[in-house]
């Protein structure tokens, strides 16, 4: 069965499953992103209204209707995983699952099927305006440990360039969010359960915030601990830090980024392994938090 067929049969918890599987299986290297992008726009395309813009050079951008009369709202995720497999890796990568976890190369499988599942709900629910924000080269663990699996030896890429180019195409096109929200997963907790929520992105780039993204950072942060009052309030490095920086570098905007996380354990290795009742976490607190902002 095709997958837009199961993703719209299926219970949401299961949809959203089968979507995580379907995305974990294929071996979307940094700077090999492409080979995930037929899967994504498949997807995409099921919902009305949905436009999809390409950012060069692997990066995909997609605008979803929502309540006219409030701001935009951007989701990012990241397209490309780490190859732990060498020159000759399969076609299909490992993935499987029990009642508790799923295991596979699921960084960031989980944040890129979340998006797109909140992509679902927003023909449904009451959501401001979506920008999904897909980008490449997340992650730096290729470039430092094995550059010659890239294209090109890496040359001309580093960490975090999807995020800033996706950045620089927003501000040039002036289709600038009220907030950006990125959706990845987080080692803290060092294999139990938990979500994690990073807001003080200034923390790891030194740029220094206004006041005013201070303020509307805080407000943000606060609409989630007031939604789950047990997340972890803490900060780590990805792509969360390239929007902050780069959206709010000339100090006028103020957009907030933020992270919200389920636990990953082991990370950046082979056969990571996410909670169900963490990925659902995430997907009820953006839910309600898209309804009410």
């Amino acid at each position: 069965m095709q997958l837009s067929r199961l993703f719209c049969t299926l219970v949401p918890m299961e949809r959203l499953v089968t979507l995580i599987r379907e995305i974990a299986v294929v071996p979307s290297f940094s700077s090999y992103e492409e080979r995930i992008h037929d899967l994504v726009l498949t997807q995409m395309k099921q919902f009305p209204g949905v436009e999809c813009l390409r950012v060069p050079d692997n990066n995909l951008v997609f605008t979803v209707p929502g309540d006219e009369k409030r701001e935009p709202v951007a989701l990012t995720a990241h397209l490309d995983k780490i190859n732990h497999f060498g020159p000759s890796p399969p076609d299909i990568l490992p993935f499987s699952s029990d009642e508790e976890r799923l295991t596979g190369q699921l960084d960031n499988a989980v944040g890129l099927a979340l998006s797109m599942a909140l992509a679902e709900a927003a023909t449904v629910r009451s959501f401001p305006p979506l920008m999904l924000l897909f980008s490449e080269m997340e992650e730096s663990f290729g470039l430092n440990n094995h550059p010659h699996l890239l294209k090109n030896n890496g040359e001309g890429l580093h960490h975090g360039i999807g995020a800033e180019r996706i950045s620089q195409f927003l501000i040039r096109e002036n289709q600038l969010p009220a907030a950006v929200i990125t959706l990845d997963t987080t080692p803290l907790f060092k294999g139990k359960p938990g979500v994690a929520l990073y807001s003080g992105h200034w923390e790891f780039t030194g740029q220094e915030p206004s006041e005013k993204e201070r303020e509307r950072t805080a407000k943000v942060r606060d609409e989630f601990t007031s939604i789950d009052p047990n997340l972890l309030l803490s900060n780590n490095t990805n792509d969360y830090l390239h929007y902050g920086a780069e959206l709010n570098r000339n100090r006028f905007e103020a957009i907030p980024s933020l992270a919200l996380e389920p636990a990953i354990f082991p990370y950046h290795q082979k056969n990571e392994s996410v909670f169900i009742q963490d990925i659902e976490r995430v997907y009820r607190i953006m839910t309600r938090w898209l309804e009410q902002v």
